[in-house]
């Protein structure tokens, strides 16, 4: 993917990211995963489904883990994927490190508000992923959670 493609694919996921339900205590992200030759194979926003499901959690769980597709594909989302978790017992990077997808495109770190210290970014490095972080389209994915950065 080029940087071009993945701002409009980090577009379309803060868009998603709008149609999370507000929460206390809770980021609205929106996550979209891409194959490699530019097909969005699957999406999902924070509390789609339930209270508790996570944006990154809610995409993957629309593919059986054993698609070909998703070797070589990008997932993009709006915060850096979670690292502690009380509501499921694997985290969304830890989804992530257990899917072949070894791309992952963030909009901004997860600040020490909800979580002293997110490491998701380091777990996926250290794990061989790429990570790739858009600054430049993080005040838009902060704008969409205005609700919990007062």
């Amino acid at each position: 993917m080029t940087l071009a493609e993945d701002r409009v694919w980090m577009e379309r996921a803060i868009d998603l990211s709008r149609k999370c339900p507000p929460a206390e205590g809770a980021f609205s992200v929106g996550a979209i995963i891409v194959s490699a030759d530019g097909e969005e194979l699957a999406h999902g926003y924070s509390r789609e489904t339930d209270a508790h499901v996570h944006a990154e959690e809610s995409a993957l769980a629309k593919l059986p883990g054993d698609d070909p597709r998703l070797s070589g594909a990008t997932i993009y989302s709006t915060l850096e994927p979670c690292s502690e978790r009380r509501s499921r017992p694997l985290t969304c990077t830890q989804l992530i490190l257990r899917s072949p997808i070894r791309r992952v495109v963030i909009a901004w770190r997860e600040p020490s508000l909800l979580v002293a210290d997110c490491i998701g970014v380091e777990m996926l490095l250290g794990s061989g992923a790429e990570v790739v972080e858009l600054a430049e389209v993080a005040d838009a994915a902060r704008a969409v959670n205005a609700h919990l950065l007062k």
